[in-house]
């Protein structure tokens, strides 16, 4: 379809987000959680960038994506950190982690600290 783009169909619409946290902050996630609904499996938060809009420095995937999937842009948007917390609430305990930090999900499905992370602003 030239000249148009086929829109996302989220697995969770807007008029189902529940307001779970109080901030207006934004956030980047894959479309790994977004629309196929997976839960974060890796978490990490960057010095935050202040252009127009508040932003978080958090980034949420599901720990699945490989590199040529993370550099299509088409793969991940901006969100409100709360739309992420809606998609998965287990993040909710972690958001309050300073920059540069990571946590994964280990193989209890709990988040550890990713202590293994290299972060790319270093």
């Amino acid at each position: 379809m030239f000249g148009f783009e086929k829109k996302k169909k989220f697995k969770i619409s807007g008029d189902k987000i529940q307001k779970l946290i109080d901030s207006y902050e934004g956030c980047i996630a894959t479309d790994r959680i977004t629309v196929d609904g997976c839960k974060v499996g890796f978490m990490y938060r960057e010095e935050p960038y202040q252009n127009n809009k508040p932003d978080s420095g958090w980034r949420f995937m599901a720990g699945d994506e490989d590199d040529e999937y993370m550099n299509n842009s088409k793969n991940h948007a901006v969100y409100q950190v709360n739309t992420i917390c809606n998609y998965d609430s287990d993040i909710i305990q972690y958001l309050e982690a300073p920059p540069g930090t990571a946590f994964i999900r280990d193989k209890t499905g709990k988040f550890v600290l990713d202590e293994g992370w290299d972060n790319p602003e270093d």
